[in-house]
């Protein structure tokens, strides 16, 4: 996995991982995460965008968050007052190290 070549090369340790397909984080139990931070940042593809779940609607919000399952991507990161959910190059490099 690409998002574990640049936590090891950044020295970043993990204090917790939940293995997506054997956990289903999904809907309310998914929100309840994105919605208890400051900043989401979310990638897809070639693009990331930046949320505020306390004034961005929560519906768009887990629209990008959720994958076909309904379940939340992976990976998702809580690194203190923000969460990054997804894999972006870019937006690694600017958001989590």
């Amino acid at each position: 996995m690409r998002a574990q070549v640049v936590f090891d090369d950044k020295g970043i340790e993990i204090n917790e991982a939940v293995e997506a397909r054997k956990q289903k984080i999904e809907g309310d139990d998914a929100w309840a995460i994105l919605e208890s931070t400051g900043e989401l940042v979310v990638g897809r593809g070639k693009k990331f965008q930046v949320f505020d779940p306390k004034k961005d609607d929560k519906e768009a919000i887990l629209k990008v968050c959720l994958g076909r399952t309904g379940n939340l991507r992976a990976p998702t990161l809580k690194m203190g007052d923000r969460v990054v959910v997804g894999f972006n190059d870019d937006m690694y490099e600017q958001f989590v190290g």
